[in-house]
């Protein structure tokens, strides 16, 4: 997979609630478009994203072919403690690629 890019703030308050931003610079082929030699592209989709903080899942996504190239997902959270958030997109070839964030919370 390629590049992500993620977006959480550095500091939180204990139980504030948080926006987290990603983005996978991903092309998100159907299956379904011919290349210009006629042929069929390939099917390559990212198929499931999940978020753990601190180990629990806070939010997860099932991508569809619908979804367009480098999706981005935006979502909240609360800060409950200080950690590690990681973040797993895996696709359609059983390819998973993980980033990961530390906030602290004060």
């Amino acid at each position: 997979m390629t590049r992500a890019l993620i977006n959480i703030p550095q500091k939180a308050k204990r139980g504030e609630v948080i926006e987290i931003k990603t983005m996978l610079s991903h092309p998100m082929e159907t299956g379904f478009r011919p290349s210009s030699d006629g042929r069929l592209v390939p099917r390559d989709i990212i198929e499931k994203f999940v978020c753990t903080y601190n180990g629990e899942v806070v939010f997860s996504a099932d991508l569809y072919p619908a979804v367009s190239a480098n999706p981005f997902l935006s979502f909240n959270m609360v800060a409950e403690q200080s950690g590690t958030i990681v973040f797993a997109w895996t696709d359609n070839h059983g390819k998973t690629q993980v980033q990961t964030a530390a906030i602290q919370v004060e």
